[in-house]
């Protein structure tokens, strides 16, 4: 009969504790705004979608953003301050890589960002926004940290050099961009960083004479646009 009880007592012990749990979390201060520990989950399941601390409607502190398949490993984190709307954000894969991070002000990217490689820690590139928008060198890596690719953009466009490295560090291409165009010089190497081929971009396109260089004489010479690009 007294383990009976106990039992009882225990169940209403826990369920009020439960009870009391679950009143704390998901509330609004006296203005309707979210206070306190939110958590939310996926429609018609128990898999958390977020969960995270608001202070009279603004996010404090870490949040965590889950997908349907991740059971107790966020996809997204992101820390907030209670000075302003900047966070600091961290991308995982469903396994918990992590796959980037940056910050952001609101819903905009800002700052530096960096990419890590699928298969290691190494950095795969890096990039510079403003107001949500690439701006400055993006700059993309081998797996063994050494440049494959330097881009310059502007306002969320190319805008600027173009260049391609080989993984010995070779420079193969110089290529210039003008509001996302190909336009001026372009320059490829052979893996030797001798030239091979200098021509010219117009509009995206090539125009005008083109070389073509074999042990550093020119063997072909090509201008366009030809009779039939017309």
């Amino acid at each position: 009969m007294k383990k009976i009880a106990f039992i009882v007592f225990f169940g209403i012990i826990f369920c009020s504790m439960n009870a009391f749990s679950q009143s704390e979390i998901n509330q609004v201060d006296a203005k309707g705004k979210r206070h306190g520990v939110w958590k939310k989950t996926f429609d018609g399941t128990s898999q958390l979608r977020y969960e995270g601390t608001f202070e009279h409607g603004k996010e404090v502190g870490e949040f965590k953003f889950y997908c349907l398949e991740c059971k107790d490993k966020p996809t997204v984190t992101k820390n907030f301050n209670s000075k302003d709307n900047i966070s600091e954000v961290k991308y995982f894969t469903i396994k918990g890589k992590l796959v980037s991070e940056g910050k952001m002000q609101d819903k905009d990217r800002i700052g530096k960002w960096v990419y890590y490689h699928e298969k290691s820690k190494n950095v795969m590139m890096h990039e510079n926004y403003v107001n949500g928008k690439l701006d400055g060198k993006k700059i993309t890596y081998y797996p063994d940290g050494k440049i494959t690719e330097e881009t310059t953009y502007k306002n969320g466009i190319k805008e600027g050099e173009d260049n391609y490295y080989s993984p010995d560090g070779v420079l193969l291409k110089k290529l210039l961009y003008k509001e996302d165009q190909l336009q001026g010089t372009a320059l490829y190497y052979d893996a030797y960083g001798n030239v091979v081929i200098e021509g010219f971009y117009k509009d995206d396109k090539k125009h005008g004479l083109w070389k073509y260089y074999k042990d550093g004489k020119v063997i072909l010479e090509e201008t366009y646009p030809k009779p039939t690009d017309k």
